[in-house]
């Protein structure tokens, strides 16, 4: 049996109240996946960017 399938079997089982609780978990780690696949792109983007944003010239914008 493969997990979802076993997932769903357990699912079946449960009280509306606490098969709603499942379901927004799952809903839950999909963003946490989908927030880190975009977390590794922004920091890529960041380190390829550092040499354009760390340099003496934009220097006084730092503190504005």
């Amino acid at each position: 049996m493969r997990l979802a399938d076993l997932v769903y079997e357990l699912a079946k089982g449960l009280p509306d109240h606490l098969a709603r609780e499942v379901l927004d978990f799952i809903g839950y780690l999909r963003e946490r996946e989908e927030r880190g696949e975009w977390r590794d792109l922004m920091n890529a983007q960041a380190d390829s960017l550092n040499a354009v944003w760390d340099n003496a010239e934009d220097e006084a914008c730092n503190d504005v």
